[in-house]
C-alpha cells in the first residue's frame, strides 16, 4: 500500500518503506509508526504533512491516518544521508577552496587539472563559482554549449572537454554579459544538476572550483557528494590567512569532517626576469608555511608571481601546459604533492560521507 504514496518529490532518494517501523490496519483506521529521515523538527513536520496529504489524495476521507513519527538515531541519519550520494565512476572528489576572493584559486584549479591530465589521470573540473564563473575563459571554451547524451535511457549533459579535462560551468549556460542573479537555493539546485545530471564517465579526479568564503554553495557540495579532500589556496598576507583559518575550520567541523590535503601558497614571491636569483616577497614571507605548521597540514606548493601565468589564463591556455618551463615544473610538483597527500589520506582515513548540515554555529578546527 505504501508504494502508492507519492511523496518521493519531498523525500527525494529516500524510500517511504525504509522509514516505516510498524503498520497496522483496523477497519478504516491506519496506524503507521515512522522514523524520520532527519532529526530536525521542521523536517519531521514536512514529512508529516506530506504523508497526510498523500493519504488524503490516494484514499480520500474514508481512511483515518494515525501517524507517529520519531527522531532517528545519529547512525540512522548518517546511513540515510549517504544513500545514493556516490557518483558512479568518480574515484576522488577534490574541493579547491579559498577563504577570500582574488587569491588565484581558479587559476590554481585549472593548472592543477591540466597537470593531472598530463600526468595520465582522467580529470574533470566543475566550476562551482555560480556568480563568477571563469573556467570557460581559462580553458578556452567560451561559447561552448554542453550537448545532451542518452545514458541508460536518461538524458544527461555531456561535459565540454579541452586539454584532456572534462568540465562544466554555469558560464556555458549564461551569456558573457549576463549576470546570474539567483538566491542560494536556486544556485545550489543548478550546481546539483551539473553534478548529478552530467555524464562524467570514469574519472580519477573531479576537481570542484568553489567560490570564495563559506556559504550556500559549499554546504550544497558537501551535502550532495562525499568530498574526498580539500585543497586551500591563499596568498601569504595576514588578511588572506585569517580567512583561510575560517575555511579550514569549516572543513574540519565534526559534522563535516572533510580532510584538508594541504595549502597552496599563490603569489608567494616575485622574481624579475633580469634578476633570476632574487625573490621579492610582495605579499609577505612564508605566511602559508607558518599557518600550515600551526594547523599541522602540509604545504603542497609555492606558486610565484609570473606574468605568463596571468597571460596564459587570459588566452585560455593554462601556463602548466608550457613544456619544460619553470611554471610547469612548479605545478607538476604541486600536483604530485597533492596526489601523495591524497594517497596517505585514503590509506589512513575512512571514505568521506555526504552530510546534513543544519547550522554553522560554533565551528572550530579539530584539535
Amino acid at each position: 500500500m505504501l508504494t502508492k504514496i507519492k511523496v518521493q518529490e519531498f523525500l527525494k532518494e529516500i524510500e517511504v518503506d525504509d522509514l516505516v517501523n510498524n503498520l497496522q490496519i483496523m477497519g478504516n483506521e491506519v496506524y503507521i509508526d515512522m522514523t524520520a529521515h532527519s532529526p530536525a523538527m521542521h523536517e519531521k513536520k514536512k514529512l508529516e504533512v506530506a504523508m497526510k496529504q498523500a493519504f488524503a489524495t490516494e484514499f480520500g476521507e474514508n481512511v483515518n491516518l494515525k501517524l507517529k513519527i520519531i527522531s532517528p538515531e545519529p547512525t540512522q541519519v548518517q546511513q540515510n544521508l549517504i544513500k545514493g550520494k556516490q557518483i558512479p565512476g568518480i574515484q576522488n572528489i577534490i574541493a579547491i577552496a579559498s577563504g577570500k576572493g582574488g587569491v588565484g584559486k581558479s587559476t590554481v584549479a585549472t593548472n592543477l587539472a591540466v597537470t593531472l591530465a598530463k600526468m595520465g589521470f582522467k580529470v574533470g573540473l566543475l566550476d562551482a563559482d555560480i556568480y563568477g564563473p571563469s573556467i570557460p575563459t581559462m580553458l578556452d571554451t567560451e561559447g561552448s554549449k554542453p550537448l545532451s547524451v542518452e545514458v541508460n535511457g536518461k538524458n544527461l549533459m555531456e561535459p565540454i572537454e579541452n586539454y584532456g579535462v572534462k568540465m562544466l560551468s554555469i558560464g556555458y549556460f549564461s551569456g558573457a554579459n549576463q549576470a546570474v542573479v539567483w538566491r542560494g537555493p536556486m544556485a545550489s539546485k543548478a550546481l546539483n544538476q551539473m553534478i548529478r545530471d552530467a555524464h562524467w564517465g570514469e574519472l580519477d579526479f573531479l576537481l570542484i572550483d568553489l567560490p570564495p568564503g563559506t556559504g550556500d554553495i559549499h554546504l550544497s557540495i558537501i551535502q550532495e557528494v562525499p568530498v574526498t579532500g580539500a585543497v586551500i589556496v591563499s596568498t601569504p598576507q595576514h588578511v588572506a590567512l585569517a580567512d583561510v583559518r575560517k575555511g579550514i575550520a569549516m572543513f574540519t567541523m565534526d559534522s563535516i569532517n572533510v580532510p584538508v590535503l594541504g595549502l597552496v601558497e599563490n603569489m608567494a614571491y616575485f622574481t624579475p626576469e633580469e634578476l633570476p636569483d632574487n625573490k621579492y616577497y610582495i605579499f609577505g614571507n612564508q605566511g602559508a608555511q607558518q599557518l600550515a605548521e600551526q594547523l599541522n597540514i602540509p604545504v603542497l606548493g609555492e606558486i610565484p608571481i609570473i606574468q605568463s601565468i596571468r597571460e596564459a589564463g587570459d588566452v585560455g591556455r593554462p601556463a602548466a601546459l608550457q613544456e619544460n618551463s619553470k611554471i610547469s615544473e612548479i605545478y607538476y610538483n604541486t600536483a604530485q604533492n597533492m596526489v601523495e597527500s591524497l594517497v596517505e589520506r585514503n590509506n589512513n582515513l575512512p571514505p568521506t560521507e555526504a552530510v546534513k548540515i543544519t547550522t554553522m554555529a560554533g565551528c572550530s578546527p579539530k584539535k
